[in-house]
């Protein structure tokens, strides 16, 4: 046989298989019906199982591992059609139907009373005025001072760092979102120019560098030029360049924003002293309620899952199978559960789509623990 009659061949199976196909997902369809009526789990581990060890012997040795991931595909995409079949409705849903119904202004608004950490030229300050034209901005000493102020109503926003292309994610942020009620409403990407500041007419070698733990890890390469330099992290950049500002000791220097120089009276001793040039932060607007503005294409949610063989992957198929952009998969050790994780999401997608708000729905109901962390527009 030729290449051609080959090919020939490979369709007329390729017109069979989906016969079968198709007349396998009909019966699927009437397994999730089943399913619903008597409650039942929609994944069985023990009856693929069964299968793949019945058709991996028939195929034989050489095209048993073919076999086994062809149906496990198989398994995935029944039960994600079984899920879809089902309809899971929530309260959750109910929530996000009644704001996308009756949604908020355009737009965060212009002037808002914001809750930051640190104090004056702080990064997270400069994430505020990106975000908010006219903010009253409260400063607070900690992240969970943050979420605690926008939880009881002392702030209507908060701004946190979430990740930076550098340094990565700010586990402290992520630890505190299971411990606090809010939503994320909006986010942006802020470029991040370290410099190293000390006092005006300062001289001689800088024995001590003060700054946040990100900044000091995103300016590694160059400390390691300053081996003799004490390393000493303190709670906020802004924070620190204050605290240079008022100290007697002429020989401490500080990583923190150009920004501060002005603020704090310092002199700038060396500039753009990142590892790389393009550094990027991103910032998180939280708010007490849910809000959906009409502009929002980023959706965030946290969850647990089992700690099962394949239970995160039937999560990530599922996102696959919906057309979702998956942009972010964080996790992070539940505490006093050994060997456990609590994942956090985010995907490009339209809040506004019904067909999203019914996979939010689906996968409240497939996982432990389901968070909706908010949609929202990034900038």
């Amino acid at each position: 046989m030729n290449l051609n009659d080959i090919r020939e061949k490979i369709d007329t199976i390729d017109d069979q298989l989906v016969q079968l196909l198709t007349e396998r997902m009909n019966t699927v369809a009437q397994v999730a019906q089943a399913k619903k009526e008597t409650g039942k789990a929609i994944r069985d581990h023990a009856r693929e199982r069964d299968i793949i060890n019945r058709v991996t012997e028939r195929a034989g040795d050489e095209l048993a591992p073919y076999m086994k991931n062809m149906f496990k595909t198989m398994f995935n995409l029944s039960c994600n059609y079984q899920a879809q079949k089902m309809g899971y409705t929530s309260e959750l849903g109910e929530q996000l139907k009644e704001q996308l119904a009756n949604p908020p202004a355009q737009k965060l608004p212009n002037r808002a009373i914001v809750a930051c950490q640190g104090t004056e030229g702080a990064y997270a300050q400069q994430a505020c005025e990106k975000m908010f034209e006219y903010p009253s901005i409260l400063y607070f000493s900690s992240f969970n001072d943050v979420f605690n102020a926008v939880e009881r109503g002392m702030c209507t926003y908060g701004i946190l760092p979430l990740e930076n292309s550098t340094a990565g994610s700010v586990t402290q942020v992520y630890d505190l979102m299971e411990q606090h009620h809010f939503h994320i409403v909006g986010a942006c990407r802020l470029r991040i120019d370290h410099c190293l500041l000390r006092k005006k007419g300062a001289q001689g070698a800088v024995k001590k560098i003060v700054s946040h733990e990100q900044a000091l890890r995103q300016c590694s390469n160059y400390l390691e030029t300053l081996k003799d330099a004490q390393i000493e992290p303190m709670d906020n950049t802004a924070v620190a360049a204050e605290y240079v500002a008022n100290s007697t000791d002429d020989s401490v220097a500080v990583i923190a924003s150009a920004s501060c120089a002005d603020i704090y009276n310092l002199q700038i001793e060396q500039d753009n002293i990142s590892n790389v040039q393009n550094n990027f932060t991103r910032f998180i607007c939280i708010a007490r309620n849910m809000q959906c503005y009409p502009n929002a294409g980023k959706v965030s949610i946290m969850f647990n899952l089992p700690h099962a063989p394949g239970a995160l992957n039937d999560i990530i198929s599922r996102l696959s199978l919906a057309g979702v952009n998956l942009t972010k998969l964080e996790s992070r050790p539940i505490p006093g559960r050994e060997f456990e994780f609590r994942f956090f999401f985010d995907f490009e997608a339209d809040i506004h789509d019904p067909a999203l708000v019914d996979l939010i729905c689906e996968l409240q109901n497939r996982t432990e623990h389901f968070v909706f962390l908010g949609a929202y527009a990034e900038h």
